[in-house]
């Protein structure tokens, strides 16, 4: 695991087990955007998530499958996103999955994605 990959702690949100970070990228209003790469089923991963989270979260697009957890409340004025988690299905249509963003590693792809945006000042 990247020494720079981000905590169950500092997310408030769990990672699914063999979920491996990916990347974190500024999404405003001092909001991360944590991505993290799975070759688990978009389906199995909205299941986990559903009972982990105990939301039954909406499905945001049908295609590509987009599903969103928004836990927390969101607020205007300091966020730029709701917290929560999302998951994409990055097979859809027959596409190869989610590239590797380290050249060389195993992985080349991850079928699905898990992007998890942590409240500002926690939960």
């Amino acid at each position: 695991m990247p020494a720079d990959t981000p905590t169950e702690a500092v997310l408030g949100f769990p990672v699914y087990p063999n979920a491996r970070y990916l990347a974190s990228y500024d999404a405003g209003k001092g909001q991360q955007y944590h991505l993290f790469g799975t070759n688990a089923s978009f389906q199995d991963m909205v299941s986990y998530y559903s009972v982990i989270l105990r939301e039954r979260g909406n499905r945001v697009f049908e295609e590509p499958p987009v599903h969103m957890f928004e836990v927390g409340r969101f607020r205007e004025e300091t966020m730029a996103f709701p917290p929560g988690v999302t998951i994409k299905d990055y097979t859809w249509n027959g596409a190869a999955g989610y590239a590797n963003p380290v050249p060389g590693n195993e992985p080349t792809h991850y079928r699905t994605v898990v992007q998890i945006v942590p409240a500002v000042g926690g939960r």
